[in-house]
């Protein structure tokens, strides 16, 4: 849904990539300091059930979020700008964005910041929108921008979800991060239905 979006932002970000260039980093490297970081966001998570920090906390982990993706997003311009992609290198960023998903929304169960059960449909809808992209581009069949919660829009709904919780912790007496893991729970696996029925017709035309 914001792939679009997601291209131009891309495109504005030539000058970060030379300077990371400069430094002397590569895109692998990019997509394992993206995987740290939202490792620390899964950290900061897990401790925000302290009541007294939980909303420093929660604005440590909304930052380390947004970073993340913005190491995601810039690992991709380097590897275009400087003519450094590879199969490997979509396969590892792909992987370690798998990795980073899970520890994300692991935390936030592990925090006690959402129900156990909606984090689990949440974090394995996550998984699914990947897993049917990747199953259907392995069949020749484009799957970029199919469906409404793709990578980005699950991070922007996670971390406006977490930054409501800063200021209203409970809405109509549910946790607001507890709403944010439904939504995503609903819009993630709404996503894989959306991109199974678009497989199905794509073969469905090519058979006919």
């Amino acid at each position: 849904m914001l792939t679009k979006l997601k291209q131009k932002i891309q495109q504005m970000l030539t000058a970060e990539a030379q300077a990371a260039h400069k430094i002397g980093l590569t895109p692998n490297m990019l997509s394992a300091i993206g995987l740290a970081l939202s490792l620390f966001s899964a950290m900061a998570y897990v401790m925000a059930q302290n009541p007294q920090n939980q909303p420093l906390l929660l604005l440590l982990a909304v930052i380390l979020l947004l970073t993340s993706g913005f190491c995601d997003a810039l690992d991709g311009v380097l590897a275009r700008t400087y003519q450094q992609t590879s199969v490997f290198g979509g396969f590892f960023d792909s992987l370690l964005d798998r990795y980073a998903d899970a520890a994300v929304y692991a935390g936030v169960i592990i925090g006690g910041l959402c129900d156990p059960i909606w984090g689990l449909i949440a974090l394995a809808g996550s998984l699914l929108v990947s897993y049917s992209r990747a199953r259907a581009e392995a069949a020749g069949i484009k799957m970029e921008s199919i469906g409404v919660a793709e990578r980005a829009e699950r991070m922007i709904i996670l971390a406006a979800a977490s930054i409501f919780a800063i200021f209203w912790p409970q809405i109509l007496n549910i946790g607001t991060l507890n709403i944010g893991i439904i939504v995503l729970a609903v819009l993630s696996n709404f996503t894989v239905l959306q991109r199974a029925v678009h497989v199905y017709r794509v073969l469905k035309k090519k058979e006919n």
